[in-house]
């Protein structure tokens, strides 16, 4: 089964539509961005295993949106192709079957990621 999303342009996307949020509900987006940046900062664990941990759930949750932001932050902090997969073979433990579909998908979004500039 291949993934028909494009997990970049899709991240992108939610980019745009959050800036219409933003715009319509700037106080609940101001507190969500800093729940965010407070939660995936480095503290007693660095932001790549924050970010590895969203993953996991992002594919355990099966939302393809997460996937796209957590793929793409996970390898801005560094984590590597094998941490992604191990990261994902966790989620596939805890999710079963459909955790398996979505690792796939983060597994597209790995190369999809890997092979732009973003």
């Amino acid at each position: 089964m291949t993934s028909t999303i494009n997990y970049p342009e899709l991240r992108g996307s939610i980019i745009d539509r959050m800036a219409d949020l933003t715009a319509q509900i700037p106080d609940t987006m101001a507190a969500f961005s800093g729940l965010h940046r407070s939660g995936t900062a480095s503290a007693a664990l660095d932001t790549k295993t924050k970010e590895l941990m969203a993953l996991a759930i992002a594919v355990a949750q099966r939302c393809d949106g997460c996937i796209a932001f957590h793929t793409h932050d996970a390898l801005k902090a560094g984590a590597t192709e094998q941490e992604i997969a191990e990261t994902l073979g966790v989620a596939i433990v805890m999710g079963g079957g459909p955790s398996m579909v979505y690792a796939t998908n983060a597994m597209t979004a790995l190369q999809e990621f890997s092979d732009s500039t973003s």
